[in-house]
């Protein structure tokens, strides 16, 4: 959904409950737990965000709280923390635009030293693929990585059409991300 006005709260509420059932956009549903699949754009971000057990709680926290999310172009509409199934409205402000794009969280991670989810795209969504946003501990050195891994094709014909924006805009929100990951966690009250 595009469009040269953000969209409200009421639209996005009918918007999530018209796509409740929607399949995803891509057949290779869970493939970022293992081998990326042919054909798309491969995307990895990573980063130190931290030290040690406070601040991998504080990881853990921001994802929860959707903070790779807060960047000064991006409004999200999340149901509720991720979990399988959680529904969430990323509104994306480029080029004079708002671009809706909705996805699925397919499945979560909460292991000792491993915290995060993957969602998918559904219809309503420039792009079609999969991404997984994760915090891990290193056992040895005690630092807290943020890393995203997403495999992604331009679905919408404006996306194809601006392949080289869209691809800017993917590199752009990973920089974007990692930064709010890192002031989330470092300064848990302020953000």
């Amino acid at each position: 959904m595009i469009s040269l006005r953000c969209p409200d709260s009421d639209q996005i509420a009918r918007l999530l409950l018209s796509l409740d059932t929607a399949d995803y956009t891509y057949p290779q549903v869970g493939a970022t737990r293992g081998e990326m699949p042919d054909g798309y754009n491969i995307d990895r971000h990573s980063a130190i965000i931290g030290h040690g057990n406070a601040d991998f709680e504080n990881a853990k926290q921001a994802i929860r709280d959707w903070k790779p999310f807060e960047l000064p172009w991006i409004k999200t509409f999340p149901q509720s923390a991720p979990k399988t199934g959680t529904m969430i409205a990323v509104i994306a402000h480029l080029f004079g635009m708002w671009w809706t794009n909705v996805s699925r969280v397919l499945y979560t991670i909460d292991e000792a030293e491993r915290f995060g989810f993957a969602y998918g795209t559904l219809p309503h969504h420039a792009e079609s693929g999969e991404e997984l946003f994760l915090v891990d501990r290193s056992g040895e050195t005690n630092e807290v990585h943020y890393r995203i891994t997403a495999f992604s094709r331009p679905r919408h014909p404006l996306a194809r059409l601006g392949y080289p924006f869209s691809r800017g805009a993917q590199e752009r929100f990973g920089n974007g991300s990692i930064d709010a990951m890192k002031r989330a966690v470092s300064d848990p009250a302020r953000y």
